[in-house]
């Protein structure tokens, strides 16, 4: 009685950690399409500004946003702004693999 009720009790266990590992497998996978919807749509509010001129898309410059990002990260030296934007382009290109 006790091998059985052991068995039982491991294979739970077993179980619930398979469930554990899908859904922490299935929340990765959302927060992966979100992260690719949100650059999509960056990307293409910067091509609908550079076609038809600031506001057209969001109802704010996208460009400008997105230099000023950069300047905040590297400060007033934009070389190093761009280094950690690439680096974030990695990691976001690494986590798509």
């Amino acid at each position: 009685m006790a091998w059985s009720k052991q068995g039982t009790l491991g294979s739970e266990t077993q179980q619930r950690g398979k469930q554990m590992k899908d859904m922490i497998s299935q929340l990765h996978e959302w927060i992966k399409l979100v992260s690719q919807v949100g650059i999509g749509l960056i990307a293409l509010g910067v091509i609908v500004e550079i076609v038809f001129g600031t506001g057209a898309i969001f109802g704010g410059s996208v460009i400008a946003n997105i230099t000023q990002i950069v300047n905040q990260i590297g400060g007033q030296n934009g070389f190093v702004g761009l280094i950690a934007i690439l680096l974030i382009l990695a990691i976001f290109q690494r986590s798509n693999k």
